[in-house]
């Protein structure tokens, strides 16, 4: 150790190497540095590159093309679901008729999705009511309530109809019996001889014309009030209640006490007339007060097949009728409804000429509508006069085209001139062209001008030769010519479409 002395004091101090102090002076910074190194060094790892693994080669399978054979004139099959069931069988339950909804304050609308091919117009009702008609439903007696066969006899049928009636036409004696979901709306039970296969297929059934029944159900109903009876024939089956009681029993002569062995007509004129295909049956007399309706049930049916007949008639209490060949009256059909054109088309095609009438009689129902008078004619019955004010112009608003308008009735229209009748009885002449464009068409419409219509008729004479091998006479021919001819007899102008129709009726001898 080295020593030092003091040049101020003279003594001598201890003290370390020079050159070992800087030795651990740079150490000290050398591992200092060698630290801070180690913590801000980053040691950067190489990037692994991800190669995929080479593609294996799969074997390749030749794949043949199915070979079909279509036929080009088949058609898909239509397939039938049938579900299996429980048997134990459940009372079919009447729903109420669309005719009775509606009737209150609050009216209900109802959709309805009507099945293709069941809204024409059939003899035995329509796809669509119209409110005043009957409810038709179809009974299948040889079908169980599944749709399956089931054989059933005359006998049988004629069993299943009776229960029916006796137990007041309850729909649960028939819950063993297959029962259409088709409904047909009719206005009248006027069903000349027809065959009996028809029946099922106007509900859409795809059946026998054998053993079948139809049970329809309404209200009958008379706006002014009537007395009055039926009389009708049915083959095989006809019964009418009104008000839960029996009122006629038109059936097949010989089988009435099978379904109504507690009623019987008291009539003596009971199966006196023609009516189709048997005599006609007299019904009891009913009265119907004015408006107030009663509960009326139709039932008719057809059990050995090949022709049916179902119809009936009206009898007014002490009204005569023009009668016909068997001096029998000519009694109206029972309506709830005038008959449309194509209803009254089908019910002609098979009508004898004077048994029945179609057009004539009462309408059943207790909306508006004409009277027909109790008078026989030549052709029938006739119309009462309607009354006089019945055709009246009512008030109406008549627009001018300045935009004012005018309350009051057309009273004429006179040399391009409207007449009207304003409240207070005064009258005011408006011209035509003031008008709006729709007013002048209505009052052009409204007073046509006064035609000649004569209609010409030629006829000749003419031999026609149709052989030369004999030596008889040529036979004779007539040719008909016919013509109509219109003149306007006055000078105003017209210019609406008119038409001019030409019924020609002949006979051929």
């Amino acid at each position: 150790m080295r020593k030092k002395r003091h040049k101020s004091t003279g003594k001598i101090t201890k003290g370390t190497s020079t050159s070992l102090l800087l030795s651990i002076g740079i150490h000290a910074v050398l591992f200092f540095l060698a630290g801070m190194l180690v913590i801000f060094t980053v040691v950067k790892k190489e990037e692994q590159v991800f190669e995929p693994p080479k593609a294996v080669e799969r074997p390749k399978m030749k794949l043949k093309k199915p070979k079909v054979k279509v036929k080009k004139a088949s058609k898909p099959r239509p397939s039938r679901i049938v579900s299996k069931t429980t048997r134990n069988v459940m009372p079919q339950i009447d729903l109420p008729s669309l005719g009775d909804m509606g009737s209150g304050g609050d009216e209900m609308i109802v959709g309805l999705d009507l099945m293709e091919g069941m809204t024409e117009t059939t003899i035995f009702g329509s796809g669509q009511t119209i409110g005043t008609d009957f409810v038709g439903t179809f009974y299948d007696l040889k079908r169980d309530a599944y749709g399956n066969g089931r054989h059933r006899t005359r006998v049988e049928a004629k069993d299943i109809i009776s229960k029916f009636v006796r137990s007041g036409f309850n729909p649960a004696t028939l819950t063993n019996v297959f029962r259409s979901p088709n409904k047909l709306y009719a206005t009248c039970f006027m069903v000349p001889t027809v065959r009996s296969a028809d029946a099922p297929k106007a509900f859409g059934e795809d059946t026998g014309g054998w053993t079948w029944m139809v049970h329809y159900k309404g209200s009958l109903v008379h706006k002014d009030g009537i007395t009055f009876r039926f009389r009708g024939h049915g083959d095989d089956v006809l019964i009418v209640r009104v008000d839960g009681e029996i009122v006629l029993n038109a059936s097949w002569p010989g089988n009435e006490p099978i379904y109504t062995p507690h009623w019987q007509s008291v009539s003596s004129q009971t199966r006196t007339f023609q009516l189709g295909n048997n005599r006609a049956a007299v019904g009891d007399w009913i009265t119907l007060e004015p408006g107030v309706p009663m509960e009326m049930e139709v039932v008719g049916g057809e059990i050995p097949g090949g022709h049916f007949c179902m119809m009936l008639v009206v009898e007014e209490k002490d009204v005569e009728y023009p009668l016909n060949s068997q001096q029998g009256p000519i009694l109206p059909m029972f309506k709830t409804a005038e008959p449309n054109h194509d209803l009254r088309d089908i019910i002609y095609k098979n009508l004898v000429p004077g048994e029945a009438s179609v057009t004539n009689g009462p309408v059943f129902s207790d909306l508006a509508q004409e009277r027909v008078a109790k008078v026989p004619s030549e052709g029938g019955m006739v119309e009462e006069e309607p009354p006089a004010d019945a055709d009246a112009e009512p008030l109406r608003n008549w627009s001018l085209a300045s935009g004012k308008s005018i309350e009051g009735e057309m009273v004429s229209f006179v040399a391009g001139q409207v007449v009207l009748e304003v409240p207070g009885g005064r009258q005011v002449k408006v011209p035509l062209k003031e008008l709006t464009a729709e007013l002048q068409e209505y009052v052009e419409l409204m007073n046509p001008p006064v035609f000649n219509i004569e209609f010409s008729k030629k006829s000749e004479q003419v031999l026609v030769e149709t052989t030369t091998l004999t030596t008889e006479d040529p036979a004779r021919q007539f040719d008909f010519s016919f013509g109509v001819t219109v003149d306007q007899r006055t000078t105003r102008e017209y210019r609406h479409e008119l038409s001019a129709e030409y019924f020609a009726i002949g006979q051929q001898l």
